[in-house]
């Protein structure tokens, strides 16, 4: 499946129906007066976040999305039936964002998250609702009020609890591919990764989500490399795990960069706690990695740990770390604990063998 966290799509809620103009005709009814009844409501344009999906790919090839109008009203005081509600679902994670980009009109960061968007339009008036003592027979009546319709923006934000950040070939594929259930591609080459991958951490009983993320170069904010766009999918992580390759030419500067980068995205990336992961210890010696820790402490990096994805060295100090930083409830045992009701509350499961 390919993935795409950015669309751009056109919704229109539904025209409320017209009203009808009638009049009663029925045999010893002599006056038997106005009796159109009124239109019904359009339907509303609603979005739900389900289960399931994790990337917008289905809205390259359907953008535009127009609900039902409400159907006319009929003799005998009849309204027409309401447009049912054209439903949009979006996966978890997903933001509703205006046209040009400025503002965050919904957010669902939870599955099940429920809202209207748009509502339709109200249904027209039928004669009958003229009807008074100085105008017995009305024949005027109302079309349906017309729909809204907007232009708008979807961008996927992945939620996940813990994020890696690093330069190309710092080994992030090979750690996520190590802790996790993930498959992602591998290659001594740079930007083998071309878009985020998620994996779920078990750990000391507990379970988390750690996002992966492709390389950042130095530029990257001005769209160097990859550029930076897919950090929106970390922005919701409570911790980052920022890999530096310990064989590369500089580790200090390659910190630096990273981090440079992360101040220059903003969205709060450079205020969340980080650890600092010297990758492929299994290649160097215990004097070097020493010595290369020293000269992160003395940059100022803190919370420096050697590890190495292919062996799996060091990860158990480093993951009980990220769990420390994730919480009492990661993102999936909140999940596993409660479910959002019909209403937005969040309501507990009751335990059952099915």
């Amino acid at each position: 499946m390919h993935f795409l966290d950015q669309a751009k799509i056109y919704v229109s809620s539904g025209q409320g129906g017209p009203g009808a103009v009638s009049f009663r005709r029925e045999k010893y009814i002599q006056y038997g007066g106005p009796d159109g009844g009124n239109g019904g409501k359009g339907a509303d344009i609603v979005f739900l976040a389900v289960e399931g999906l994790n990337t917008l790919i289905d809205f390259r090839y359907a953008q535009h999305f127009k609900a039902p109008r409400g159907k006319g009203g009929a003799g005998r005081n009849r309204t027409g039936a309401g447009g049912e509600a054209l439903v949009i679902k979006v996966p978890v994670g997903t933001q509703i964002l205006s046209e040009d980009k400025e503002h965050v009109l919904l957010d669902f960061t939870r599955e099940g998250q429920r809202a209207t968007f748009l509502e339709g339009g109200v249904g027209g008036r039928g004669n009958a609702s003229y009807k008074s003592a100085t105008n017995r027979a009305p024949r005027q009546h109302q079309p349906g009020e017309p729909g809204e319709e907007a232009a708008l923006w979807l961008r996927l934000k992945l939620i996940a609890d813990a994020g890696l950040v690093g330069l190309p070939n710092a080994g992030k594929s090979t750690l996520i591919n190590k802790v996790t259930n993930a498959s992602a591609k591998v290659g001594a080459y740079p930007f083998t990764t071309i878009h985020p991958q998620l994996g779920v951490v078990r750990h000391k009983g507990r379970e988390f989500v750690l996002a992966d993320i492709p390389g950042l170069i130095e530029g990257a904010a001005e769209g160097a490399g990859i550029g930076d766009r897919f950090l929106g999918h970390i922005e919701r992580c409570k911790i980052l795990l920022h890999l530096i390759d310990a064989t590369g030419d500089d580790p200090v500067d390659a910190w630096k960069t990273v981090t440079k980068e992360l101040e220059k995205y903003g969205g709060g990336l450079s205020e969340k706690p980080q650890i600092l992961a010297l990758n492929k210890a299994d290649l160097l010696d215990d004097d070097l990695m020493a010595d290369i820790t020293d000269q992160l402490h003395a940059a100022g990096a803190e919370h420096v740990l050697s590890v190495s994805g292919a062996t799996g060295a060091g990860l158990e100090a480093a993951l009980n770390k990220v769990l420390e930083a994730v919480g009492e409830n990661s993102s999936i045992e909140q999940k596993n604990q409660a479910t959002p009701s019909s209403d937005g509350e969040d309501v507990t499961k009751e335990w059952s063998p099915l």
